[in-house]
């Protein structure tokens, strides 16, 4: 790992983004609340926050950071479901794997919940859109 040891505090935010493409009537599941595994929304928030809490588990030379706040909120899109994460902290390196790990989980989540429907789902575009924080500065997509 990196030694940050000497690097200030700052108030750090990143925000992470990503897609899972499906069928419409798949998307109807989702915004009818009718999947046969329940609240496939609710569910992927919930997995999605315990996935940023986590990180530094998965990546293996990502620093245990005390996270500040973690909000994951969804887009409902014609053929797709958009996952936004939002990461922050008071720390002396950034939240980027941190929302990055957020977004994946849950899309991969929303995959579990509705796989025995649509199979044929894609995630993509997983991406960091903004980091605020630190040395480098602002970074926006």
């Amino acid at each position: 790992m990196v030694d940050v040891g000497e690097k200030p505090a700052t108030h750090r935010i990143a925000i992470a983004s990503g897609r899972i493409l499906m069928r419409p009537q798949t998307l109807r599941l989702v915004s009818s609340g009718k999947a046969r595994k329940g609240d496939v929304l609710g569910v992927a928030r919930i997995a999605a926050v315990q996935a940023a809490k986590r990180a530094a588990e998965l990546i293996p030379l990502a620093h245990p950071i005390a996270l500040t706040k973690v909000s994951v909120d969804f887009e409902l899109m014609k053929n797709a479901v958009r996952v936004i994460a939002r990461v922050e902290c008071r720390g002396q390196t950034g939240v980027e794997m941190e929302a990055l790990t957020a977004a994946a989980v849950g899309l991969l989540t929303i995959y579990d919940m509705l796989k025995a429907a649509d199979r044929g789902m894609t995630l993509a575009d997983i991406r960091l859109e903004e980091k605020h924080g630190g040395k480098s500065g602002v970074f926006r997509r």
